[in-house]
């Protein structure tokens, strides 16, 4: 779109296109967008459609915006309120791309210019035009009205004309049809569907076997179940009978690349590859074998295409969740440092503790001001880097940056996964607290580095209105392999019961930073850890 040589009001009304789409959570944008659209953006083109009877109210009538409620009198209003109300996080987000049909519209018009043989911006009675001619819902309700590619002012080309009825002769000629066509589809179909399946149980294995990673599992099981589901409604039995593996040209082609793989995890990464594309090659080609469906159900292609952005989302979950139990290996003891709760000064209390065995340090300070703070953060990245220890910052991405730390931590209440990458970038770890299952589950999913688990006993190093207890650390530990690290008011009396409810590592602020032998309190919980 942004290649386009268009009018401004033409660009605008593409880009509002863009956000109803988003906002009406459509996987495409469709001419009844860009058509809402035109009929917010003065232009001549509303003048046209004003002059023909279609405004606001007739697509309303029309049912062509079925997604948001709304009379006649205010279908764009309702449909600006969804586009300022939508969320900035999940779907909402991400831009849909065109249909093929919007795709057509716009050919339409690129033509239309072409042809006038001179340089012409794309108008918005270009787009309009183009409209009226792709055939849809749209295209039809508009020549009701008599808009028409004629009526707008544009010559008619070859392909607009009406050819007069044929002579009648004395013989008929036999044509194919399409049965061919439809063949050679569902043998694409077919191999796809099965290089789907192949690829989505390969990495399942690995996520199941290598990783032991029970939430992995079953979310790369449900999509294999709701692959199977999408396929059932395109008559898996011609599939099936269309196949033919003797004939395929493909299965006699391959490169020596293919046989080789250096581990487990390139085994499951050339699978999650290979389901992606397949699903890719099922949304587009099922296009064609697709039959319609009623209004409030959603199409074979975008089914296939939910399954292909699913796919997106275990490959980040799996590969991060490989890579940070490799940054995390060997590091165990994680120290929450807060000057105002050492006993001793806190340098002391900082190097005797990563003498004793902790692996990773977290600066806590909410007294602070920035500049103090960021003070600090400095001389305490100083004395991490001399031995290696991991540095991670609490709730500030921004002096994480600064402080050249190594990522950052946030809770429920803070910036989500997805805003603090966009501030520390892709290679820092970023840590999210999570005080049930299911925030667990969701932190995996958004591509968390490791996990905050708790808060497991009462603290006085923070109050806390409920306890996600022991339980919710033996749910973690069974359900997730990403680095998962229980806090809040673990020390040595009682570190035995958090390594007795599946956990390998913890997170320890006042059990060290209190001690009066940091080196002793640390090295006596890395010891009770070591036995896992």
């Amino acid at each position: 779109m942004n290649d386009l040589i268009l009018t401004e009001g033409a660009r605008r009304a593409l880009n509002r296109s863009v956000e109803l789409a988003q906002a009406l959570r459509s996987a495409f944008v469709e001419p009844v967008h860009l058509l809402c659209s035109l009929l917010d953006e003065e232009s001549p083109a509303l003048e046209q459609l004003h002059q023909r009877g279609v405004d606001r109210g007739t697509l309303a009538r029309a049912g062509l915006v079925l997604s948001v409620e709304a009379d006649e009198d205010s279908t764009l209003t309702a449909l600006t309120a969804a586009v300022q109300d939508a969320p900035g996080e999940g779907g909402a987000d991400a831009k849909p791309p065109e249909s093929s049909e919007l795709e057509e519209v716009i050919v339409f018009a690129q033509r239309r210019v072409a042809a006038a043989g001179k340089y012409v911006e794309i108008s918005s009675l270009h787009l309009l035009a183009g409209l009226a001619k792709v055939d849809s819902p749209v295209a039809n309700l508009l020549r009701q009205h008599g808009v028409t590619v004629v009526s707008l002012g544009f010559e008619a080309a070859r392909e607009d004309i009406t050819i007069a009825e044929a002579m009648p002769v004395e013989f008929q000629i036999e044509l194919q049809g399409t049965e061919p066509d439809r063949i050679d589809v569902l043998r694409i179909l077919d191999a796809a569907a099965n290089r789907a399946r192949e690829g989505l149980r390969v990495t399942e294995d690995f996520v199941r076997f290598t990783l032991d990673d029970v939430h992995l599992s079953r979310r790369l099981k449900e999509l294999r179940h709701q692959l199977s589901s999408v396929l059932a409604s395109l008559d898996g039995e011609s599939l099936i009978q269309s196949r033919d593996t003797r004939g395929d040209v493909g299965t006699s082609i391959s490169t020596r690349q293919e046989m080789l793989r250096a581990s487990g995890l390139d085994v499951a990464r050339a699978g999650l590859k290979r389901a992606q594309e397949a699903a890719r090659t099922l949304e587009e080609f099922s296009k064609v074998v697709a039959k319609p469906v009623e209004p409030e159900q959603v199409p074979v292609p975008e089914q296939f295409a939910q399954i292909r952005y699913g796919l997106y989302t275990l490959e980040k979950a799996v590969l991060t969740a490989v890579d940070s139990s490799r940054q995390f290996d060997g590091r165990s003891l994680y120290l929450l440092l807060t000057v105002e709760q050492c006993r001793l000064d806190w340098e002391t209390v900082l190097r005797e503790s990563i003498a004793g065995g902790v692996g990773i340090v977290q600066v806590r300070e909410k007294s602070m001001s920035d500049r103090e703070l960021l003070s600090h953060l400095r001389r305490v990245r100083e004395i991490t880097r001399e031995n290696g220890t991991l540095l991670i910052m609490n709730d500030r991405p921004d002096l994480a940056v600064l402080g050249q730390c190594d990522g950052v931590h946030v809770g429920q209440d803070e910036l989500s996964v997805r805003d603090v990458r966009r501030i520390v970038g892709a290679d820092r770890l970023v840590g999210v607290s999570t005080h049930s299952i299911e925030q667990a589950r969701q932190a995996v999913l958004n591509g968390a580095s490791y996990l905050g688990v708790g808060p497991v006993f009462s603290s006085q190093t923070k109050d806390f209105e409920e306890l996600a207890g022991l339980e919710f650390v033996r749910q973690v530990g069974e359900e997730v392999s990403l680095p998962a690290f229980p806090i809040g008011g673990i020390e040595l009396s009682n570190v035995e019961q958090v390594v007795g409810a599946g956990a390998t590592r913890i997170a320890v602020s006042g059990g060290i930073c209190r001690a009066e032998d940091p080196r002793a309190a640390a090295a006596g919980l890395a010891a009770i850890l070591s036995t896992r």
